[in-house]
C-alpha cells in the first residue's frame, strides 16, 4: 500500500495547485485533502507568524486524520504598506471579501506610488506534522512588484496584480506550469518534498 500524505486544506485552489507539484515530487505517494477525511474542520488560525498558522493546520490535521499530513500558510507582502496584508491576505479588507475588491483596494492604496518603491513579495511557509514526529517548517518567497493594473485569469488570490518583471507579466498571466517554477509556492514545496522523502524512507510505517 502506497504511503499517504494529506495536504491541510479544503481550498480547491490551494489544493489543486500542491497536488500537482506534490505528485511529481513525491511518486508512489497517495495525496489526498481534507475532503477524504469528513468531518475534518480547519482550525481558526490563530498564529502570529507564517509559521505557526502552518503549524497549527498540519497538527490539526494529523491529529484528525492519522496521517503524515503538510499545510502552508502564504500571503502577499506590500513593502508600502508596511508589509500588509501578510499572514492576514485572505482576511484583507474582510474574509468574505471577493479578491477583486481586495486587491482594487491594493491599487488604491499605493496610487501615486511608482517603480520599485511597489515592491512586493509572496511568502510561503509549509509545515510537515505526524502523530511521533517534531513539526518541520519550511519557508521560501517569491520577489515581484504591484501592478498598476490587474492582468490574467490563471492562478488565484492577488496573482494578477503580482507583476513579474523579469517575466515582463503578472503572475497571473503565466501559465499553471510557468508559475510553479517561480512561485512562492513552487519553491518550497520540493525542499518540503526532499523532507517528506526522507520521513518515509526512515520509518516507511509514519505516522
Amino acid at each position: 500500500m502506497n504511503p499517504v500524505l494529506v495536504v491541510a486544506t479544503h481550498n480547491l485552489k490551494k489544493g489543486g495547485e500542491m497536488i500537482t507539484l506534490l505528485s511529481d515530487l513525491l511518486p508512489g505517494v497517495t495525496i489526498q485533502t481534507l475532503a477524504d477525511f469528513p468531518p475534518a474542520a480547519e482550525p481558526e488560525e490563530t498564529g502570529a507568524t507564517y509559521a505557526e498558522n502552518a503549524k497549527i493546520k498540519a497538527e490539526a490535521a494529523a491529529a484528525h486524520t492519522g496521517e503524515l499530513c503538510i499545510a502552508d500558510d502564504a500571503g502577499l507582502e506590500v513593502d508600502a504598506m508596511g508589509g500588509e496584508p501578510g499572514i492576514y491576505s485572505k482576511r484583507f479588507a474582510g474574509e468574505e471579501t471577493p479578491f477583486p475588491h481586495k486587491m482594487q483596494v491594493i491599487l488604491e492604496r499605493l496610487a501615486g506610488v511608482e517603480g520599485d518603491a511597489r515592491s512586493a513579495r509572496f511568502r510561503c511557509c509549509v509545515a510537515i506534522a505526524a502523530h511521533g514526529l517534531e513539526t518541520l517548517v519550511f519557508e521560501r518567497t517569491c520577489e515581484g512588484i504591484i501592478a498598476h493594473e490587474s492582468s490574467g485569469a490563471g492562478g488565484f488570490g492577488y496573482d494578477p496584480i503580482f507583476f513579474l518583471p523579469e517575466r515582463g507579466c503578472t503572475m497571473a498571466d503565466l501559465t499553471a506550469a510557468e508559475k510553479h517554477q517561480i512561485s512562492h509556492r513552487g519553491k518550497v514545496l520540493p525542499v518540503a518534498a526532499e523532507a517528506i522523502r526522507g520521513i518515509l524512507a526512515l520509518a516507511p510505517s509514519v505516522p
